[in-house]
């Protein structure tokens, strides 16, 4: 029987069959992809999206965010459970979530669940119908609907957790040492979130992880030290693009599409930062988005999330990096941390793969809902030529070629990693 597709490249050759890689060898293929000069890599896993669908989806949707990541060589996310509305904080909300996502994605997908206040009850249903793990806001999340945990509410929600077999997700801020702006400029809200906030915030959830053997993830660390903390612990954590290629001092031309919190750092903070990414276990996007009139006015109004998706590998590979630890940090370590069965190439895996032209040096036409990036029109490095969602091409040339196709993913037996 002729493969389904056989990839051409400069070293190997790569067959899939049934949406699978099916070896190393050529042989007849019913398409043949010629991939000679490019970079064929395993498909991105951007393991921290808001898409927002149901209830906010004028704000991103999964039809528009998913084609963004897979224009920008994505082949899974893992959402998180908020903005959307309601949060993904019960089995319904998930349910409702699943069929949004489906009706739409072009790639495949898991959904991190909600921890708030009062739904210690439903975290079962959650871990039932295949969360990833829990997230949790330690300081006010912007989102009425989905309020932050208290160190009681948290520390039972992670002894919950760990019975469960599952990570809990943090936003570390300490929200007693963030303090009121003195002013609506982009000085008032950095000086606001100080770097302090994020570190007692992770020492605490550090210590209640331990204390309940709870298997701990903090998401977008902005600072050296933070990383430094969680090195020294048991638990994970992952910082975003933003952080590693732009400073606070970037605000002043960017304005508020770079506002995200924590917020951006200094130059100094942002080169010690890089000198962690072998503490990482992945980088992430976060990829926030809202309509434009609600990042419009000053700092203080704004609403503070980056659009991000589809630059999350042009930016680690403009910034240097090399391949086999972009592919770390990108694929295998969320695959890996997550329990996905994505993240490599190699026999019987997915055959989710992104071909690069990193000979090519340009600005990307961007594919989310509102294209608010504040990398917009920045050349960067490699082009993402075509992108395959097990075997099926779904991005080529600069267009959208498949329709839906995504499918739930949810985490294979074992313990968190």
């Amino acid at each position: 029987m002729p493969y389904d597709v056989l990839i051409r490249g400069d070293e190997r050759d790569i067959a899939i069959a049934d949406g699978v890689i099916a070896g190393f060898e050529a042989g007849p293929a019913r398409d043949e992809i010629d991939a000679r000069r490019l970079a064929v890599l395993p498909g991105v896993i951007d393991a921290h999206v808001h898409f927002n669908e149901p209830g906010r989806t004028d704000w991103e949707g999964w039809a528009t965010g998913t084609r963004a990541l897979a224009a920008g060589g994505a082949t899974a996310c893992v959402e998180m459970p908020l903005n959307a509305h309601p949060p993904t904080i019960d089995g319904p909300a998930f349910d409702a979530k699943v069929a949004a996502a489906r009706a739409s994605a072009v790639v495949d997908f898991a959904l991190w669940g909600g921890l708030v206040p009062g739904n210690l009850d439903r975290l079962d249903e959650l871990a039932e119908r295949g969360v990833v793990g829990f997230k949790a806001f330690m300081c006010d999340s912007g989102i009425a609907d989905f309020p932050a945990v208290d160190e009681d509410t948290l520390g039972a929600g992670m002894a919950r957790a760990a019975q469960l077999g599952l990570p809990v997700a943090v936003h570390a801020e300490d929200p007693a040492t963030l303090r009121a702006p003195n002013g609506t400029g982009w000085r008032d809200f950095v000086a606001s979130r100080p770097a302090a906030a994020e570190h007692r915030a992770i020492e605490t959830a550090i210590a209640l992880a331990r204390e309940t053997g709870c298997s701990l993830h903090v998401v977008h660390v902005s600072t050296a030290h933070g990383v430094d903390l969680v090195a020294r612990s048991d638990a994970t954590c992952e910082t975003c693009p933003h952080y590693l290629t732009l400073t606070e001092d970037d605000l002043e031309t960017l304005g508020t599409r770079a506002k995200c919190a924590p917020p951006l750092r200094s130059a100094a903070e942002r080169d010690a930062l890089w000198q962690r990414i072998g503490d990482l276990a992945f980088i992430a996007s976060d990829h926030s988005p809202c309509p434009p009139d609600m990042k419009a006015g000053d700092f203080t109004a704004a609403w503070g999330g980056i659009a991000g998706c589809q630059t999350l590998l042009p930016l680690l590979l403009d910034a240097g990096l090399a391949l086999d630890e972009v592919v770390r940090l990108t694929s295998a370590g969320p695959a890996v941390r997550l329990r996905l069965p994505k993240g490599g190439i190699a026999p019987g895996a997915d055959a989710d793969l992104v071909l690069v032209d990193l000979d090519d040096r340009h600005a990307r036409e961007l594919h989310d809902r509102h294209r608010l990036s504040p990398f917009a029109g920045r050349p960067l490095r490699g082009r993402v030529v075509r992108t395959l969602v097990r075997g099926t091409t779904v991005f080529r040339d600069g267009r959208i070629v498949a329709g839906p196709l995504g499918r739930l993913l949810t985490p294979t037996k074992g313990d968190p990693a």
